[in-house]
């Protein structure tokens, strides 16, 4: 009996202590569910502390640390997880993120390739393996800011800063005040609101946005109209006093628009799309008032959240929102669109290859405005942290960035950037001799190495262009058939990167001094005892005419030669006749006879072959000695 009596103590102790810890696994789960994570993440840690169904505890808490963007404790747990047996394999993918999220690539790509083999045809893994070198797939997209902290930063989330007339607009959680003590559950901070502030100021600076836009829960990011009398925002589900709820009582996000009158913010009202269900946020309007962009994680699109467009109409009415597509959306989350008034739109994205969480994206367009594919904005734009509500000045030239970034002052922080122009290496590659461009020379370009970097081929303008990187050591070489190779050294060190910069290195080619090869010229010979021109050597000493009106500096001297046949000082003679004639010819032709310095018959005292006195030989072998040669004494 006492026995049976223990018995039954022992098994109400369990029941009790299993019920005990089935109340805070419920408790747990209801916190990720509702997305309140701070408190998930305390509630699942000490259920793995007590071994309580700890295999899935320890999933929910990897989960919950990744939906906070904690890719470091996300990483030590989901290192535990993947090793679990009969783990689902998205923890592969998980893991692999979070590992990303660290700046572990090399690891990353393991459980990225192990997802992909054992798991998936996922879309992002196959983008994520095509370009696994992150920085070799994203090299032309670094160096492109510089970054630097801004005064607007608080211990909580800030974000979402934008130019508004002479000020800037933001996003903070910095509201501590007796009115909002209440905490956002998802991570245990102040509700969001709108403040604006001068663009030289500080938080302390910073006020409220006037008027009806700012309400009890969460408000931002926002977008203004090209005349900054109308305003899209972001908000919960809150309207006129009543708080809405999804099915499962979430309270998603809505977009609002809201009118400047008489210098305060009201005639709120929700664009036609809201839903219960699901949330619409984000907004970014056209610099012509035309279209609208946002995010949404409504039905039917391609992935969690999804970047999406709606025509506005000229009576302002919104028409039906369209899905960007495959090529900005993909089954990961897009979110944070923003328009330029160029036409670019930059969203950030956590399932195209990146280096981290979420990363900051351009898209490129083609003739039709069509998108055609995207670009990762790099870094330091980018980190391996999340990265986003990048905006942008309607210049181009510098804008924000938000990021939970190392270094930062809190939770989410604002960061000014300002866009390095490109650096351009530009120049024409001439004639040294007449300064004349010059056409179809080759231009290659080196590093500091000796590693080739581009080539081109000049048109004929002879001008060359490419974008060089800054801070970095380059060599030039020229060359060109029938001229001599030059190496210019040359530099990029302590340029201006504020504004455009472009280095100009003209180089000049010099021709080879050789006359035959410079014409393309055939030997100019003459007949058995004769020192009249021939017909054919008259067509060579044409090229030699035109060769010395391309260079009007060029100056020259001339040397005629004999055979050994007849004796030297007849020979002698001969071959100054033969001088005298060549020289005659060239000058009847318009060159003035400054330009030649001196005619000379050598006779057969620089014979090119063997055929000398007493030589046997040939007609055609005595024909080669029978020459008249120019030798160039300057080319300018």
């Amino acid at each position: 009996m006492k026995i049976t009596k223990l018995i039954t103590i022992v098994f109400l102790l369990i029941c009790s202590y299993s019920f005990g810890q089935s109340g805070k696994l419920n408790r747990a789960n209801r916190h990720y569910n509702s997305f309140s994570f701070v408190k998930a993440i305390e509630k699942y840690e000490k259920l793995i502390d007590t071994n309580f169904n700890k295999v899935y505890a320890m999933r929910k808490l990897g989960d919950s640390y990744m939906y906070l963007r904690k890719p470091n404790e996300a990483a030590k747990v989901y290192k535990h997880v993947v090793e679990q047996e009969n783990v689902p394999k998205e923890y592969y993918y998980y893991y692999a993120q979070a590992l990303r999220g660290t700046g572990d690539y090399e690891t990353s790509k393991v459980w990225m390739n192990k997802y992909k083999n054992e798991a998936s045809s996922d879309s992002r893994v196959a983008e994520f393996l095509e370009k696994q070198d992150f920085e070799s797939a994203m090299f032309n997209l670094t160096k492109q800011y510089s970054v630097s902290k801004t005064n607007f930063n608080t211990t909580f989330s800030d974000f979402g800063a934008v130019d508004y007339n002479n000020e800037v607009v933001f996003v903070s959680a910095k509201d501590e005040g007796v009115s909002t003590k209440r905490k956002y559950a998802w991570n245990a901070q102040p509700f969001l609101d709108i403040y604006q502030v001068a663009k030289e100021g500080s938080i302390e600076d910073s006020e409220k946005l006037s008027g009806d836009v700012n309400s009890i829960y969460h408000e931002g990011p926002v977008s203004f109209s090209a005349n900054g009398n109308k305003m899209y925002f972001t908000r919960n589900n809150y309207y006129e006093g009543e708080k809405g709820k999804d099915n499962n009582g979430i309270n998603n996000l809505k977009i609002y628009s809201s009118e400047l009158i008489n210098g305060t913010w009201t005639n709120i009202n929700g664009v036609h799309f809201n839903n219960d269900e699901y949330s619409v946020g984000h907004p970014t309007l056209s610099d012509d008032g035309k279209k609208l962009y946002f995010t949404s994680d409504m039905p039917g699109g391609i992935g969690g959240s999804d970047i999406y467009v709606v025509d506005i109409n000229e009576d302002e009415t919104l028409g039906h929102p369209k899905n960007m597509g495959a090529v900005v959306n993909t089954e990961g989350n897009e979110m944070f669109p923003f328009i330029h008034k160029e036409g670019t739109l930059f969203f950030s994205s956590d399932g195209h290859v990146g280096f981290g969480l979420l990363d900051v994206f351009a898209t490129i367009t083609d003739e039709n405005n069509e998108v055609v594919n995207i670009l990762n904005l790099g870094k330091p734009i980018n980190s391996s942290k999340d990265d986003f509500s990048y905006y942008l000045s309607a210049e181009g030239f510098d804008g924000y960035i938000s990021s939970n970034r190392e270094g930062g002052v809190g939770d989410d922080d604002i960061y000014k950037f300002t866009r390095i122009p490109p650096l351009k290496l530009k120049g024409q590659i001439f004639d040294d001799a007449n300064n004349e461009p010059l056409e179809n020379a080759k231009v290659v370009l080196l590093d500091g190495n000796g590693e080739e970097i581009a080539y081109f081929i000049t048109e004929a303008n002879g001008y060359y262009e490419h974008i060089v990187d800054r801070d970095a050591k380059f060599t030039l070489n020229g060359s060109k058939e029938k001229y001599t190779d030059i190496n210019k050294e040359f530099n990029s060190f302590n340029l201006d990167k504020e504004k455009e910069f472009v280095v100009n290195l003209n180089v000049g080619l010099k021709p080879i001094e050789d006359v035959v090869l410079l014409a393309d010229l055939e030997t100019i010979y003459f007949d058995l005892d004769k020192s009249n021109i021939r017909l054919d050597a008259a067509l060579e000493l044409d090229k030699v005419v035109t060769l010395m009106n391309k260079y009007p500096g060029m100056v020259i001297r001339l040397e005629s030669h004999t055979d050994s046949r007849a004796n030297d000082q007849y020979n002698i003679a001969l071959s100054n006749r033969r001088a005298k004639s060549t020289y005659e010819y060239i000058i009847s032709n318009g060159i003035d006879v400054s330009r030649i310095t001196k005619y000379e018959g050598f006779g057969e005292t620089q014979l090119v072959n063997k055929c000398s006195n007493g030589v046997k030989c040939s007609k055609d072998e005595h024909q080669l000695n029978r020459r008249t040669e120019f030798i160039i004494i300057k080319m300018k």
